[in-house]
């Protein structure tokens, strides 16, 4: 695999920079003087890679969304080619499971831009895309499941689940017993698709 260039790097390091920085501070008090201590950077090249902090914050949107594809990716290589419910299980892990690729700062940093998206038109297109995306992915992998007419409703409704731990853990993480949500989540899902399951699958 190819080394990146030294720009991608260093728009990488500015990314990660914002994230740190509005673990701290928040959105707000993440100054671009903040994001660059946190990046071990100076100002004036966070100024040169980014023309404001809006766009750092456009491109974590895009990054987390990645990383989050990456899991997901890295989990269904290892299951059977015929294993769709494991695909719903490994979509839930990708973005709740704790282990040595979980992200706490990840999770609180994107709460932080599903309220950005609230204020600011440019974040919520871009904070649309992605939860577009990602919802159409796990309708996707439900379908294969329940069939098509009732994968929307049930994809919905454990895509809100995986949404409302997000903002759970971040903001009151006392409530969320550890390690937890993936496993709830999990057998949530399969009580929902086991109900609405192969007997009851209807394509039309």
């Amino acid at each position: 695999m190819p080394r990146p260039s030294n720009t991608e790097a260093r728009r990488g390091q500015i990314v990660a920079g914002l994230l740190k920085a509005m673990a701290e501070r928040g959105y707000e008090g993440a100054s671009v003087a903040e994001i660059a201590k946190a990046a071990g950077l100076s100002p004036g090249l966070v100024h040169y890679h980014f023309e404001d902090k809006q766009e750092i914050l456009l491109t974590l949107v895009r990054s987390l969304a990645s990383k989050a594809r990456q899991r997901f990716t890295a989990r269904v290589t290892k299951l059977p080619a015929d294993d769709a419910r494991g695909r719903v299980e490994a979509f839930v892990d990708a973005f709740l499971a704790t282990g040595p690729d979980a992200d706490e700062a990840a999770v609180a940093g994107w709460v932080t831009i599903s309220a950005e998206a609230i204020r600011q038109p440019e974040v919520r297109v871009a904070y649309e895309d992605v939860v577009r995306a990602d919802l159409e992915q796990l309708e996707t992998l439900v379908a294969a499941v329940v069939g098509k007419r009732r994968a929307r409703p049930l994809a919905a409704g454990l895509f809100a689940a995986v949404q409302g731990y997000f903002v759970l853990s971040a903001s009151a993480p006392g409530l969320v017993p550890p390690g937890s949500a993936a496993g709830t989540v999990k057998r949530m899902a399969a009580g929902l698709l086991e109900a609405a399951g192969p007997s009851a699958r209807d394509d039309a």
